[in-house]
């Protein structure tokens, strides 16, 4: 069975109110990249707060200060010009090169490349997955087991250490259960294929065999020869 995207939707507008065709656009690209992962829900839920926060709840790559001009970063990142950039803010030479490097691309002569949807979402996952940004990965703290809100919350909250310390913890965890119930919601589950968009499939009309087709064609023509018969 395949998840429901409308009912996802559906249960995210009480809490983030109107949705925006790129918000969609920005939900899909992840959703499709854990549907090809089998990301786990829990996983998904913590994935999903962490680049709706950190998209200035655009889910659409940006760059750091994204609100201020290049001028601003130029003058005020000691880091430029490998500031952050994507989902999730990639920063320093260091880290524009090794992850570059993993995916066997130069991001440090282009690090503008991170702004790519298609890679930027491939940073979220693996960088959050494999601990890229502060050593802590989800494995870390969350430990997929369906338990109550508040130990939920408790691990969510925790969750933030894998990306920017305790900034904001509990009002991104608070997100994430948003987000896993949103995905629980739309029959979410890690075995899902990314193949739905919301609406029910249709069924295949039956095929007839050749076998079939014979017996319909002798059938007739019996019929026929009957019906000429002379009286």
């Amino acid at each position: 069975m395949a998840m429901k995207r409308k009912a996802f939707y559906d249960a995210l507008r009480p809490t983030l109110g109107a949705i925006t065709q790129a918000n969609v656009v920005g939900f899909e690209l992840v959703l499709d990249e854990a549907a090809k992962r089998r990301t786990p829900i829990h996983d998904l839920a913590y994935i999903l707060a962490t680049s709706w926060w950190e998209s200035g709840k655009t889910m659409q790559p940006v760059r750091e200060a994204y609100w201020l001009s290049e001028d601003w970063r130029r003058k005020n990142l000691r880091y430029f010009p490998f500031y952050g950039r994507g989902l999730v803010q990639l920063t320093w030479e260091d880290n524009y090169g090794r992850v570059g490097g993993f995916y066997g691309i130069d991001l440090v002569s282009n690090p503008d490349k991170a702004m790519e949807p298609g890679l930027s979402v491939r940073i979220l996952f693996d960088g959050m997955e494999q601990g890229w940004f502060t050593g802590k990965s989800l494995n870390d703290y969350i430990d997929g087991v369906d338990e109550d809100d508040a130990e939920d919350l408790r691990e969510y909250a925790n969750a933030r250490r894998i990306v920017n310390g305790t900034d904001r913890q509990i009002e991104i965890g608070r997100l994430a259960l948003m987000f896993e119930g949103a995905l629980t919601s739309a029959g979410y589950t890690a075995s899902m294929q990314p193949d739905d968009p919301g609406i029910e499939p249709v069924d295949q009309q039956p095929r007839i065999s050749r076998g079939a087709i014979i017996a319909i064609f002798l059938g007739v023509a019996i019929a026929a020869a009957l019906f000429f018969v002379p009286r």
